[in-house]
């Protein structure tokens, strides 16, 4: 049995070999601790973190000592938020997007519930936000805003830059989860004073992350873990060696190939989109038509249910939205953020094109919505 076709590279994407093959080294004979200070295989350890450090700082654009690594984007976005916020005495207010990941908006819930102030912004229509919603939003008791680069279900890319230069202008620490975006689109991520990043968004392995810290806010940041004083106290634990190699080498990948590789994924995304209009009309697209990933296409096709198509659809790996809330039955928040309603998000399907994705993989695609589209329809009529 053949296996399906896979579109849902937002939720996460295969390692590529050049990646394992860069990690293998420190899986094997380089097995040093970093903090082992005494003796050659702590040094040979200690040496590919900070060339690895080396590595993604200067694609981010910052300095090499404003990285934290992590388990991954959830822990790097608990640190960045709840570090920050917990250390607040008097700026106790934070803002965040309704349509952020479930990783920021239970953050954000969890700050509340301590007896802080969350204020959670709507974007517009098209999944932008809306900076003149945020102006109405911020008080004299913001302390952070946490704005993702691009959202993980409908793929829009929020204005960085501009974000930037509106907390900069009323000095409030700004938070992006900028892991859709990294290695995918250009980002000015060396703009945010606090950034979340994955490496199995970007064909590297599962378990590792990073937390950019500028220096200029280290000291404002609570630890939440503690017991060993790694990373300049800010996260304690034995560093993943190979994990942290891994990430580097998957960026440095991405970005080597980035301008040639989002044209391909927007030719094969704009293919799928003019099929599936084709075949199945009334559909809807979800999210900015242009500002949006190269690999990312949200749709909502009226009259099905994306639960039911996914479950007869057995020659596409695809989702309806985040792989975190997958199992939950309740329609995606960022659709019903959009101001749409529960219909409209229930029928919602996410296509997650990658490096691996090819024109055959859109055929198909296609050819099962087409199979699969006008019994799904004509069945939801059914008395």
């Amino acid at each position: 049995m053949s296996l399906p076709v896979y579109l849902d590279h937002q939720s996460t994407t295969p390692l590529d070999a050049r990646v394992l093959d860069a990690m293998m080294p420190y899986l094997t004979g380089a097995f040093g601790n970093p903090s082992s200070a005494s003796h050659r295989y702590g040094w040979e350890a200690e040496a590919a973190i900070e060339q690895a450090q080396s590595e993604l700082a200067e694609l981010i654009g910052v300095n090499p000592n404003d990285l934290i690594f992590t388990s991954g984007a959830t822990e790097s976005n608990n640190l960045a938020i709840t570090g920050f916020m917990r250390r607040q005495r008097e700026r106790r207010h934070l803002l965040v997007m309704q349509s952020e990941h479930r990783s920021v908006l239970d953050v954000a819930h969890q700050w509340e519930q301590a007896g802080g102030s969350v204020t959670s912004v709507p974007p517009r229509s098209d999944g932008l936000l809306d900076l003149a919603q945020l102006d109405r939003a911020a008080t004299d008791q913001t302390a952070m805003i946490s704005v993702m680069a691009a959202n993980n279900e409908i793929g829009v890319i929020q204005p960085i830059e501009e974000v930037s230069k509106w907390a900069r202008s009323r000095q409030i620490v700004f938070h992006c989860d900028a892991v859709q975006a990294f290695g995918k689109v250009h980002v000015p991520l060396h703009l945010p004073d606090l950034v979340s990043l994955s490496a199995h968004k970007i064909y590297g392995p599962k378990g590792v992350g990073l937390l950019v810290i500028k220096s200029k806010i280290n000291r404002a940041i609570e630890p939440l873990l503690v017991g060993g004083g790694q990373q300049n106290g800010l996260r304690a634990g034995t560093l993943n060696v190979a994990g942290i190699v891994g990430l580097a080498k998957a960026a440095m990948l991405c970005f080597d190939t980035l301008e040639s590789e989002a044209k391909r994924l927007s030719e094969l995304r704009d293919r799928l989109w003019q099929g599936i209009n084709a075949r199945c009309s009334p559909v809807a697209l979800n999210g900015h038509p242009s500002l949006r990933l190269p690999g990312n296409l949200n749709v909502s096709i009226e009259g099905i249910d994306s639960n039911a198509f996914m479950a007869q659809a057995h020659g596409l790996a695809i989702s309806a939205g985040s792989a975190c809330s997958s199992g939950n039955s309740k329609p995606s928040h960022v659709i019903l953020s959009l101001g749409y309603g529960p219909q409209r998000a229930k029928s919602a399907l996410r296509f997650g094109l990658g490096r691996t994705t090819t024109a055959s993989d859109i055929d198909t695609a296609l050819h099962w919505v087409g199979r699969l589209v006008p019994g799904l329809r004509q069945s939801s009529h059914t008395p």
